[in-house]
């Protein structure tokens, strides 16, 4: 007997569409964490990308249709699902909150560190909040690309799928999402450099 976790998804799909609970299971486990990650930072609420996520493979079992795997994989798809829902939630009002170091985890921004070096450590951390911070604050589109290309590390083909946009549009908003980041940083470690010494070092 084949052993799912072996299978690609198009396979899962024509399985779970045929009724493997199974082969959905071993779906959602490969695609949940990153499609989670995507909405809390596009949110900023764990809340929210709880909500999401569900919503997203609840969309997948109700609408297997809508996933045409000639136009490329499934999770460009889901990141798209992903990102009208995120949508959807902050229209209704649930708006981004800071993100707190408690999400580390869940965001997979651990800084690297040298052993038996607190002081790295926190300013890595001090920089790394800063940086999720930042990223909330940008308009949706520009967060989005950011999310895409940067933390979860799609293909501008990929992003541009995802957003239902050109390519030409990733890599435009890209530059200039990098370039706003740059600024807020700056300005961020401007202000806090008069409260903290340690965290000027962050972003020279």
């Amino acid at each position: 007997m084949t052993d799912p976790q072996t299978l690609g998804d198009e396979e899962l799909l024509r399985l779970t569409r045929a009724g493997d609970e199974q082969a959905f299971t071993v779906l959602y486990r490969r695609h949940q964490g990153p499609v989670y990650r995507f909405a809390l930072q596009m949110s900023g609420s764990e809340s929210v990308a709880d909500d999401v996520t569900q919503e997203v493979f609840l969309a997948l079992m109700r609408e297997f249709s809508q996933f045409d795997s000639s136009r490329g994989s499934l999770a460009p798809y889901l990141y798209g699902v992903a990102r009208n829902q995120v949508r959807r939630h902050l229209e209704r009002g649930k708006f981004q909150v800071p993100l707190e170091e408690d999400g580390d985890e869940a965001l997979s921004f651990e800084p690297i560190v040298a052993p038996g070096d607190p002081l790295g450590d926190l300013t890595l951390r001090e920089g790394l909040l800063a940086l999720r911070q930042a990223i909330l604050t940008l308009p949706l589109h520009y967060r989005e690309v950011v999310a895409l290309c940067d933390l979860e590390e799609m293909s501008y083909e990929e992003a541009a799928r995802s957003l239902g946009c050109a390519v030409g549009t990733i890599r435009s908003r890209l530059h200039r999402a990098h370039a706003l980041l740059v600024q807020k940083l700056r300005e961020s470690n401007e202000i806090s450099s008069e409260v903290s010494p340690n965290s000027r070092r962050c972003f020279k």
